[in-house]
């Protein structure tokens, strides 16, 4: 069983033809219209939408239809081995975020209200492997994505209007709306919002990051979430947790505009008394949220503080990680993204010392 958990991530289009989602998956890609199938069976918003609480609480796997999607089988393996607690979590977290990372979301998603359950269990051998990606199909297309325009953002494409119901996604490499599987995501964690906001003051500080990075995504209207990361910040020790919780605070931010947080945040960069950690996630944080000039005293700070070895241990966090990419840290990665757009990727050649 564990071994195939291991090859599915790389299988091909021919390994899913046979799952009951290709004809619609097909339909699509044909030209066909999205609006008939938003609701159905084949809707993963509506299928993760109702799954009840007495499905996550007696995690009933056999209730939910993970052969509809792609890779659903695998899902529902590994989230079934996160549970049982008795084997390798990293294989079955890894399965999950692979999907993500390869843009075939719709099957991690199915499973964010299981991994919630997960995660809140503090008895849990595998609560925090479960806490780490359980918001990862609630993102499109993050990895290494580190530029103003798109860092912070839920959708693949910001420069993208696209006048159908794909809600600016597109389609996922199966084929799959891209938008359905991160709404589901999304609302999967929105509903579970009152379960996980007690996680910011759980006394592992790795929980309280993965919790501020996982709560990021939720709908906050009301600012309920924004205000529960403030007041944690107000309180918070560690300095790796305050940065996350800034970065956390943006996240939500971009997604419901807030002028005097914008400001807030802008404060917390310019404020020498903050720790480095926070002042760095605080210049991240701002420049995504305005389209102005970064101005002088934020690139001195950029410059005396973004060594690389405060970005290697800046990786800690999950934005970071994800931004991270040809072996350069994330935050040094977002730096020259942002403020020097024009100069190319590091090329990684590992024979480059040898010419």
């Amino acid at each position: 069983m564990i071994e195939s958990l291991g090859t599915m991530v790389g299988c091909g289009v021919e390994d899913w033809r046979t799952d009951p989602t290709f004809a619609m998956c097909q339909a699509l890609v044909d030209g066909a219209d999205l609006a008939p199938f938003a609701g159905g069976t084949f809707d993963v918003r509506a299928v993760v939408a109702g799954i009840g609480p007495e499905t996550k609480h007696g995690f009933l796997l056999d209730a939910v239809p993970w052969g509809n999607f792609p890779h659903g089988d695998d899902a529902r393996e590994a989230v079934y081995l996160l549970h049982a607690g008795d084997s390798p979590a990293r294989r079955a977290t890894g399965l999950l975020g692979g999907l993500c990372a390869n843009d075939s979301r719709a099957a991690a998603a199915l499973a964010v209200p299981f991994l919630i359950f997960i995660a809140t269990d503090i008895h849990h051998p595998h609560r925090a492997d479960a806490l780490g990606v359980l918001s990862s199909p609630a993102r499109a297309r993050h990895f290494g994505i580190a530029s103003r325009d798109e860092l912070l953002l839920h959708r693949t494409d910001p420069q993208r209007h696209a006048p159908d119901d794909y809600d600016d996604y597109g389609v996922e490499v199966t084929g799959y709306p891209a938008g359905w599987s991160v709404a589901a995501a999304r609302a999967a964690i929105t509903t579970e919002t009152p379960v996980l906001l007690p996680l910011l003051d759980d006394p592992d500080p790795t929980i309280r990051i993965d919790a501020a990075y996982a709560l990021a995504t939720a709908a906050d209207p009301d600012h309920t979430v924004r205000t529960a990361f403030a007041t944690r910040l107000s309180t918070e020790r560690d300095a790796m947790v305050r940065a996350a919780l800034l970065l956390a605070v943006a996240e939500t931010t971009r997604a419901y505009a807030h002028p005097p947080t914008t400001s807030w945040i802008r404060e917390r960069w310019q404020d020498r008394t903050q720790a480095p950690e926070v002042r760095l996630a605080a210049t991240i944080g701002w420049l995504c949220l305005t389209d102005e000039p970064a101005p002088e005293d934020l690139h001195h700070t950029l410059d005396t503080l973004a060594t690389y070895e405060r970005a290697h241990a800046m990786d800690a966090l999950p934005w970071m990680t994800a931004a991270a990419g040809s072996g350069e840290p994330g935050l040094l990665r977002c730096v020259r993204r942002m403020l020097h757009p024009e100069e190319p990727d590091p090329y990684d050649d590992p024979w480059a010392s040898s010419l």
